[in-house]
């Protein structure tokens, strides 16, 4: 993995996270998440496929029942937001190349691709499992000193710790 010399403070980077996240607090009366807007994004494609059943069920007619619109929802213009960010932030780090995937010595390009796609599809069901992603629980929750929100931090920290041996071993 190259880390260069552009990569933003730690300090710094936390700073200004916690800065989004009073401002969002302060603008729109909530807090950080990302997970709402994944399911919005589901449940718009779902319904494109399958309205009659998408609008029959009790969970997702609430995005898209009595001509509710899933996308008319602040969450998506943050998650555009997070999007955007991201690019911005790797951009003035050095770190966008056309055609390029970090990868170590002892994996490919399509694996570690694949294996990015497989973990973000597991924290996305874990997300709607835990209700909230680690934005919402670990950020917005734990700012409001919400128990559950601190214990799930705890379990995410631990899980990374376990599972950090066994993808290390990709980059080395």
């Amino acid at each position: 993995m190259n880390v260069g010399s552009k990569d933003w403070n730690p300090y710094v980077a936390g700073v200004a996270l916690g800065l989004v996240l009073l401002a969002t607090y302060l603008l729109m009366g909530f807090g950080l998440g990302g997970s709402a807007a994944a399911t919005r994004v589901a449940v718009a494609g779902a319904h494109l496929v399958a309205p009659e059943t998408i609008e029959a069920n009790r969970y997702f007619a609430q995005y898209v029942g009595n001509g509710l619109n899933p996308f008319d929802d602040w969450m998506i213009f943050e998650a555009a937001g997070v999007i955007l960010g991201g690019i911005l932030g790797a951009y003035s780090a050095g770190r966008i190349r056309p055609g390029h995937v970090d990868h170590g010595p002892r994996t490919t390009k399509l694996k570690r691709l694949a294996l990015a796609v497989l973990g973000g599809v597991v924290m996305g069901f874990a997300a709607r499992y835990a209700r909230g992603c680690t934005s919402g629980q670990a950020l917005t929750g734990g700012s409001v000193l919400a128990v559950g929100s601190w214990i799930f931090m705890i379990f995410v920290f631990v899980g990374g710790y376990l599972a950090a041996p066994f993808v290390r071993r990709q980059w080395r």
